[in-house]
């Protein structure tokens, strides 16, 4: 849950042996080298960027709360994390290294294997589907600008139409106001007839749109993990996710030496890699759709159940 400095309170006043499994650091390394280069994010506001006053103020404070993280994150006995990126910043920050291991988190991947794969049958229009709530940080406007411009050089050339799908939850009028200036976004593109939004849907529908669909987009930079990459995989689409985070370290990597999915970071190379992937023949796609199958069983309830277990271990002895 992020409660990092009650740590020294359970073991130096309680008594207590304390493990951790930490999701998403509270500070990563990440977050000073934006604000030390002055990055406009959506955790680092435009009018402090555009301020060297801010910025190095910011920049402190930023130091000084990794300092004190890594010191009472250092007082644990045990700690589990959900990445090789999330793994990288807790040892920078707490260095922990004799007691750190990654434990992938728990992906109900069953429920999306049980979707039938075959090879494509010939269609009239082929789908992008986008798992994530609509929030600032997965990016969906980059996800927009990248669809328009693969319709717009008409790299597909004769294919069938597309359609982008942007499945997600809204939890507050701030993520709708969100949805609406994507609509608009998508109205300035000229795209509005071609992106289709899915909010709040049934899981059934969820499925029936990644069953169908030929891509699973993923756009958000230094995801942690990546349970919605996972997802998309299991269920049989040719994922696209961002070149950072867990996607690139864990999960859209090399199975048995063999392609589960691609990678980018920005407008032209997601809408090259897109371009891509719909150039390949069915039977190809369907390849990397089997192989992504197989490699994401490393992410079952099950694996984790086992690696968990053997992760706290100690501190029952």
């Amino acid at each position: 849950m992020g409660y990092a400095f009650t740590i020294p309170l359970f073991k130096y006043l309680g008594g207590c042996r304390v493990g951790c499994y930490v999701h998403y650091p509270t500070i990563s390394t990440d977050m000073l080298s934006v604000v030390r280069n002055q990055d406009t994010r959506f955790n680092n506001a435009a009018f402090i960027t555009s301020s060297p006053l801010f910025s190095k103020f910011k920049l402190v404070y930023y130091y000084f709360f990794a300092f004190m993280y890594g010191l009472v994150g250092s007082c644990s006995d045990v700690v589990m994390v959900n990445s090789s990126w999330t793994l990288n910043h807790i040892l920078s920050l707490w260095r922990t290294g004799a007691c750190t291991s990654v434990v992938y988190p728990p992906c109900d991947v069953q429920t999306f294997l049980d979707i039938p794969l075959e090879v494509e049958k010939s269609t009239s229009e082929y789908s992008i589907v986008s798992i994530g709530q609509f929030r600032p940080e997965k990016d969906h406007p980059l996800q927009i600008r990248a669809f328009a411009k693969l319709l717009k050089e008409k790299r597909v050339g004769q294919q069938p139409t597309l359609k982008l799908i942007l499945i997600g939850g809204c939890r507050n009028q701030q993520d709708e106001e969100r949805v609406n200036n994507l609509k608009c976004l998508c109205e300035q593109l000229g795209v509005s007839d071609d992106v289709m939004f899915s909010i709040n849907i049934p899981f059934e529908e969820l499925k029936r749109h990644l069953a169908e669909a030929t891509i699973g987009l993923h756009t958000m930079w230094n995801e942690h993990f990546g349970i919605g990459v996972v997802e998309c995989m299991a269920a049989g689409t040719v994922i696209l996710a961002h070149n950072s985070g867990g996607p690139k370290l864990d999960i859209v990597v090399p199975h048995e030496g063999r392609v589960t999915g691609f990678l980018a970071e920005d407008e032209d190379s997601y809408a090259e890699t897109m371009a891509f992937i719909f150039s390949l023949s069915p039977e190809k796609r369907l390849e990397i759709r089997e192989n992504a199958r197989r490699s994401v069983h490393r992410f079952s309830d099950q694996h984790f159940e086992e690696t968990f277990l053997l992760s706290v271990e100690p501190l029952f002895k």
